[in-house]
Order: C-alpha cells, then structure tokens, then sequence
C-alpha cells in the first residue's frame, strides 16, 4: 500500500509536474475539518436554541453558520489551500449533514431548556 499519490498536471502541454500528496496528512486535515464542523454545529445549535429560532430560519442558521466556517478555513489555508487539500468541494461539504444531526441536537435541548421550562 503505497501512502503517497502522485498526480501529474502542467500547465504547459510538453511539460509534465509530478505532485505528490500524503494520504496520511489529507486523512488528519479531513478529520479536522470533521471536528470543526462539529463542534461548530454544537455551538451553532446551542445559540439557536438560546435565541429562539424555530422552523426554517433555524436550518437557515445551521447553513450561514456552516459557510461561514468553510470561508474561515479557506482563508486560514491562504492562497496555497491546494498544499492541503486536493479539492476545495470537501471543505464546504465534509461533514455537513453529520453537523446538521448534531445541530439538531443541541438546538432542541437548549431551546428546550430556555423558552419551554
């Protein structure tokens, strides 16, 4: 099993770049984007849930909260995103209905918590 991939592009059609990607080290910024869309979704549900947001403008919420996050990597990976990811789509996608679950969660439990007790 061959830990590194290797994708060959030029921008010139008789020159030929080889870039070689680290699947291990793609693998650890997935899982941080993973933990981060968590985590977002979490607190992003906890201030729904305290703000009181019910129906639509909720699930509105979750996706403005979860763009808002995907800009905030694009912008911490700089102009060079490309050194750490091979596409840019995982990091406004991976993750988002698992974050939606735990947004959910916590939306229900504190506005609960705060507007029904």
């Amino acid at each position: 099993m061959a830990s590194d991939r290797r994708v060959t592009h030029s921008t010139h059609p008789k020159i030929k770049e080889t870039v070689i990607f680290n699947d291990q080290a793609i693998r650890g910024n997935m899982s941080i984007i993973n933990y981060s869309r968590t985590f977002m979704s979490a607190v992003a549900g906890a201030a729904a849930g305290i703000l009181g947001l019910t129906g639509l403008y909720g699930f509105v919420f979750y996706f403005i909260t979860a763009f808002f996050l995907s800009m905030m990597l694009i912008f911490k990976a700089g102009r060079h995103w490309n050194q750490y990811f091979i596409s840019c789509r995982p990091i406004f996608t991976m993750g988002l209905l698992g974050g939606l679950f735990t947004y959910i969660l916590f939306w229900t439990f504190l506005y609960g918590m705060v507007h029904v007790y």
